[in-house]
C-alpha cells in the first residue's frame, strides 16, 4: 500500500469510529429520553464498515447495549474479523 492510500485509509479509519461513537451516543440519549431510536441493524453495520472500535468504547463509555447478546458478542467478533482481515491482506 502507497502511502496516499495509507493516510487516507487511517482517515477513514477514523472518521467511521468518531461518526460510530457519536451515533452509539445519540442512541443511548434517545433511549433516556425516550424519542426515535437508531435500528440496531444500523449500529451494527457502523461496526462492521469499520467502527467496531467506536461501537466497542461507546458500548463502555455510555453502558450501551452491553446486555444485548448479539452487540455484546458480536461487535468483539466483527473486530477480530477485520483484525484478521487487515493480517490477511498484509
Amino acid at each position: 500500500m502507497d502511502n496516499q492510500a495509507h493516510t487516507l485509509y487511517m482517515i477513514y479509519f477514523a472518521v467511521i469510529n468518531l461518526v460510530t461513537l457519536i451515533i452509539y451516543g445519540w442512541d443511548k440519549f434517545c433511549a433516556k429520553k425516550h424519542c426515535r431510536r437508531v435500528p440496531e441493524a444500523t449500529l451494527l453495520i457502523l461496526a462492521a464498515i469499520g467502527g467496531s472500535i467506536g461501537a466497542m468504547t461507546a458500548m463502555r463509555l455510555f453502558r450501551h447495549k452491553t446486555l444485548h447478546l448479539k452487540f455484546k458478542y458480536g461487535v468483539p467478533l466483527i473486530f477480530v474479523l477485520q483484525i484478521a482481515g487487515l493480517v490477511y491482506l498484509k
